[in-house]
This record gives structure tokens, C-alpha cells and sequence, in this order.
């Protein structure tokens, strides 16, 4: 006998499938013959949209994922004998196989811990007095990722204190986005912040967007606020193989989502029901590893409650600490979803007990 067919709703917001705002563009750029490798209407258009959603002149860049993306952006801010403050739970640290420094020649990364996957200024500081001049890399960027990779986020007076510290001491501040679009819908929501209020007027210099975690098929932006910064981008673009010869279709996907709300309605969605998956796990004793504040719920859970959930087909990932697990609701997590897991939690956590 074979067990419980796998059920990955939880397991990552990747593994949802396409919006139906992306699938139905796909569907509508694939209608004609267009230029290729971005000189089309479709990609003129997204460039368009990126400056009217950050109220500002930016360069923009389509990228195939997230790992390029913010190597890439790294690369455009670091060269090989610099180095990149970041935490230690950052994706560019713990999930990226050395790609950033793969992409800058060399730069090193700094990790840094602290509560919450959340940096502060005087976490920062006793960076500045590791080494000794030219015997140890030279600090040139500050990375952050919003949100977290323990899903809480940080606010626009706390990005001002970071972003003003590291322009103090002439760091380039790199945001990692892969889930811009949780935060920046839970923002709005908690305090009516826009988009910009969260980047540039934050004093983020690039924002790496991430497409994919919103439902879209194989594109990332990366967004250039300081100017100056994506000098000669395109041709890194390319060198790395990320320059797509037929870019309306990532365009178009863009264009779906951008020009309506889409991408944050679906954001806002995902963290909605990740609140109320949040709040039912509390309710059974679960201890909650980091606030719930965007789409991902972290939770601890007793080895015997992940075998019984897992033996009823359940997939998610041990994240942090000795049980700590990351459960990832996306744009398309249903009511059903959760009230499925809930039900099998619930005997899995009387058995884990």
C-alpha cells in the first residue's frame, strides 16, 4: 500500500502554480511576432508601470530568478575586494551556493545575527572594526530582505535607520525582495505606505522584486533607484545568460499584475491566510518561532507532530532551531487548505504531546 498522495500546499509559495492575471498574459503575448531581447511594447510598457508603482524615474531589468537577480545587483555595487553585510539567515548567505560571490569576482559576505531575521544599526557597528585596512575586505553594501526569511518585516523608520547608517559609512543598501509584495501589502494596510515609501524615500538604493513568490513564471525585477548604480547592467545581464531573447512574455506578466493591483491583492491574500493559519496553531499550544507578519507562518512543532502530519502527506521544511518549521501560504492557499491541515494538526499535535 502506498500512503497519502504528498500535499506541497504549504511547503513553499513556489510551489503554486501561475496566477491566472500571468497565465492569461502568457497566453495573449504568444498572439504576434514581436522584437526580441526587450525591444518590444510589452517590455516598454512594464518600465512604464515600474516608475508610476514607485513614483520615480528607475532602471528596471527582467531577470529570469531570484538568485540572479541579487547577485547581480550585488555584482553592480561590489567589486572582488569588498564585502556585504547581511544576516545570517539571508537567502544571498544560506540558499544561493555562493553566487553573489560567484557574480562580484570575490566580494565576501558578512553574516549577522540577530532576533527576528531583522538587522539594526548597532547589530551593524562592530562590523565596522573587523580587519585591519587593506588586510580585510572593504565594506561596500548593506543587503536586507523584506520580508525576512522568518517572515516579519521591517518598517519604513526602521529602514531609514538602517539605510542612513550605511550611507554614513558609504555602503550601498541592496533590498531583497523575493517577497516585496507580502510586505509591502501588509504595510499598506497596517499604515497606508506605498511601494515607494518602503524603497527609495527609504533610502534603498536597488530593490531586487520578486515575481515568482506572486505567481509569476520565471521573472524577477531588478530595480535601480540609484541611477548610477545600473551603469552598464545590461551587459552583465547578459553575460550570465539571464537576458531573455523573447522578454514579452515575462513583460506581459509584469504588465498583468502591475496595472490593476493584482500583485497586491495576491500578496495581501497570501498573508491573510497565513494569519488565520497563524492564529489556529496558536490556539492548539503551538509556540510561534517569529511573529506572523507577511505570508510565512513559523512554528514549533514536537518530532512525533512532524512524523503524524507528515505520514498524512504533509510537506514543509524545518527552518530554524531544533524544531522550528516554516509553513508558506501563497496567492492561491484556499480556506479548504487550511482547514485540511488544521484537522490533521490537531491529531498530530495530541499524538506529538
Amino acid at each position: 500500500m502506498t500512503g497519502p498522495r504528498p500535499n506541497f500546499a504549504f511547503a513553499s509559495d513556489n510551489t503554486a502554480g501561475l496566477c491566472p492575471e500571468a497565465l492569461s498574459a502568457l497566453t495573449t503575448a504568444n498572439g504576434d511576432r514581436v522584437p526580441s531581447y526587450g525591444d518590444d511594447r510589452h517590455t516598454v510598457r512594464t518600465k512604464k508601470l515600474f516608475a508610476e508603482l514607485f513614483e520615480t524615474d528607475c532602471d528596471v531589468f527582467l531577470v529570469l530568478n531570484g538568485t540572479a537577480a541579487n547577485a547581480l545587483a550585488l555584482s553592480s555595487i561590489c567589486q572582488r575586494h569588498h564585502s556585504i553585510l547581511c544576516h545570517a539567515l539571508a537567502h544571498i548567505e544560506t540558499d544561493e551556493c555562493a553566487a553573489p560571490e560567484f557574480f562580484t569576482g570575490g566580494s565576501k559576505l558578512l553574516p549577522i545575527d540577530s532576533p527576528d531575521a531583522k538587522l539594526r544599526p548597532t547589530d551593524l557597528e562592530p562590523a565596522l572594526h573587523r580587519g585591519h585596512g587593506v588586510h580585510f575586505p572593504k565594506l561596500r553594501a548593506l543587503s536586507l530582505t523584506q520580508s525576512t526569511e522568518l517572515g516579519t518585516i521591517y518598517t519604513p523608520a526602521e529602514l531609514h535607520a538602517l539605510t542612513d547608517w550605511a550611507h554614513l559609512h558609504n555602503l550601498a543598501v541592496h533590498l531583497d525582495g523575493a517577497r516585496f509584495a507580502n510586505a509591502a501589502a501588509a504595510l499598506h494596510e497596517r499604515g497606508g505606505h506605498s511601494p515607494a515609501d518602503l524603497t527609495w524615500r527609504a533610502g534603498i538604493d536597488v530593490l531586487c522584486f520578486g515575481g515568482t513568490k506572486n505567481g509569476l513564471l520565471a521573472t524577477e525585477a531588478v530595480v535601480f533607484f540609484n541611477r548610477d548604480l545600473a551603469r552598464e547592467f545590461d551587459y552583465r545581464v547578459k553575460q550570465t545568460g539571464q537576458l531573455a531573447s523573447k522578454m514579452r512574455f515575462a513583460a506581459a506578466q509584469w504588465n498583468a499584475i502591475l496595472s490593476d493591483g493584482a500583485w497586491l491583492r495576491h500578496a495581501s491574500h497570501a498573508n491573510h491566510q497565513a494569519q488565520k493559519l497563524s492564529a489556529a496553531l496558536a490556539a492548539l499550544g503551538c509556540t510561534l518561532v517569529a511573529p506572523t507578519e507577511a505570508n510565512g507562518v513559523f512554528v514549533e512543532f514536537a518530532p512525533a507532530t512532524v512524523v503524524a502530519l507528515a505520514a498524512r502527506g504533509w510537506q514543509f521544511y524545518k527552518f530554524v532551531g531544533e524544531h522550528g518549521y516554516r509553513l508558506m501560504c501563497s496567492w492561491d492557499t484556499s480556506d479548504t487548505d487550511i482547514t485540511a491541515f488544521l484537522t490533521d494538526a490537531r491529531a498530530a499535535v495530541g499524538q506529538g504531546l
